[in-house]
């Protein structure tokens, strides 16, 4: 694994030039977007009785710890050190202002005992399990109402032992919807950095109704067919950057979500002022995705500096009719990418429904989307971009693009419903965007 991110280091380290990085001294980050609290009162987990053999249980340990920490509420909060070894443990719930620091070769690691894992409620913006109705799974790592909280460290990993969980959604004898490995729901200044994520259940990390999110420094991994193992899903939330992390998993790498069909429309909590910049990886889905569940709207996205192999998609925005919501201002902007199926797709035709109950007349919006500087290599189909008849996508902007394809004939775009620009093209894109001057939807992407 280790040589596997080196190699892909060094390729990244080629390809800086093309993303308009010249130097270290140039890069933006969002490191003050929640400030790193230093922790006077430190605690491990030893203290409580944790063993890291890798086969004591260390549930309970963890919630005594956690539990000290809620209880005393030191000034300026309280470190949880978890030192080497490997901690077998059930799922469980941190704590407002607390830092879980794993050191370098301590790994937490989910127990593979599926019959004692909690059980919660769906999230309302969901109606049900995203898997399957009624309740859902606990994350192995759960947060509810929290602030200042922080998981980070010396690249120890936090293991979500998925592969149970995958086989018994293979076979479909799952009961409720799989864990998160991380979820954080309704809170704020939250720092999430220097830490492996490996073969989680479900989701990777999932903010869901929060705000101010520092996502970076992470490495999150699951093998190419585990399923539904999104790297990073902001989820109704406002003000979260993401960055400087390498993301390889089954599903989509980053998606952007705000709620499924008539409950997210009810719930009316949009995801917006989301950055994600600098992330590397490579996925049979998407690099880079909004949705599909944008019931509640997304808002103000930006992603930049991204760089994807062995891709099925490359960038994808998606949506359905019943979603309704509104999908604005979205840029894309300084992509490399290698080896993918699909360059670009925007489609209005994408996911499933909860149930028979969403509004067929809800559909979503979709505007104000400018996709630029993005360069590929081996890409098999340049584009899609799909509206709807009765929403058509409107203020696209394609602008200096080149896709490149595998040997023989260029493969075409395909567009339906849907108007903008394209301009500096390669191969030349569908007549609906067909530009030679910069004017409206391009005129300051040129």
């Amino acid at each position: 694994m280790l040589r596997s991110l080196l190699s892909l280091f060094l390729c990244f380290s080629a390809i800086l030039p093309l993303l308009n990085v010249s130097s270290l001294a140039d890069v933006i980050t969002c490191s003050g977007t929640v400030p790193m609290r230093y922790r006077n009162d430190k605690i491990s987990i030893t203290d409580f009785g944790g063993v890291g053999d890798g086969i004591t249980l260390n549930t309970k340990a963890f919630e005594e710890a956690i539990y000290r920490i809620q209880r005393l509420r030191r000034r300026g909060g309280t470190l949880l050190y978890i030192p080497p070894g490997v901690y077998l443990t059930g799922s469980f719930n941190l704590t407002s202002r607390m830092t879980l620091y794993l050191a370098r070769g301590a790994v937490i690691r989910a127990t593979q005992d599926t019959l004692t894992w909690p059980l919660i409620a769906p999230l309302p913006s969901y109606g049900r399990g995203r898997e399957l109705p009624g309740g859902r799974y606990m994350s192995f790592i759960h947060g509810d109402g929290l602030h200042d909280v922080i998981i980070t460290g010396e690249n120890g990993t936090i293991d979500g032992q998925g592969d149970v969980w995958w086989n018994m959604w293979r076979q479909r004898s799952l009961q409720f919807t799989r864990p998160n490995l991380i979820e954080f729901m309704n809170s704020r200044n939250i720092i999430i950095s220097n830490t492996i994520f490996l073969n989680s259940p479900f989701w990777n990390i999932h903010p869901v109704y929060c705000s101010n999110v520092v996502i970076r420094y992470v490495t999150i991994l699951a093998p190419v067919d585990s399923p539904n193992t999104d790297g990073i899903d902001p989820d109704s939330s406002s003000n979260v950057c993401i960055e400087d992390s390498y993301i390889a998993t089954g599903d989509d790498l980053v998606a952007v979500k705000s709620g499924w069909d008539e409950y997210g429309i009810a719930y009316g909590r949009p995801s917006f002022d989301i950055t994600i910049r600098r992330v590397t990886g490579s996925s049979p889905f998407a690099g880079i995705a909004i949705g599909s569940e944008t019931s509640g709207g997304v808002e103000n996205v930006l992603a930049e500096n991204i760089n994807l192999y062995n891709m099925g998609i490359g960038i994808h925005l998606k949506t359905n009719i019943g979603r309704g919501g509104i999908i604005k201002n979205i840029t894309v902007s300084d992509v490399y990418m290698e080896h993918v199926r699909k360059g670009i797709k925007i489609a209005g035709d994408v996911g499933d429904h909860p149930d028979d109950k969403f509004d067929p007349n809800a559909l979503p919006v979709v505007k104000e989307v400018t996709i630029r500087n993005i360069l590929g290599v081996k890409v098999l189909q340049p584009g899609l971009i799909q509206g709807l008849k009765n929403s058509p996508f409107t203020d696209i902007c394609l602008s200096k693009i080149n896709l490149h394809g595998v040997e023989g004939p260029e493969t075409p775009w395909k567009c339906s419903d849907v108007s903008g620009a394209a301009l500096g093209v390669s191969p030349g894109p569908c007549a609906e965007l067909t530009s030679t001057h910069q004017t409206g939807t391009c005129s300051n992407s040129y």
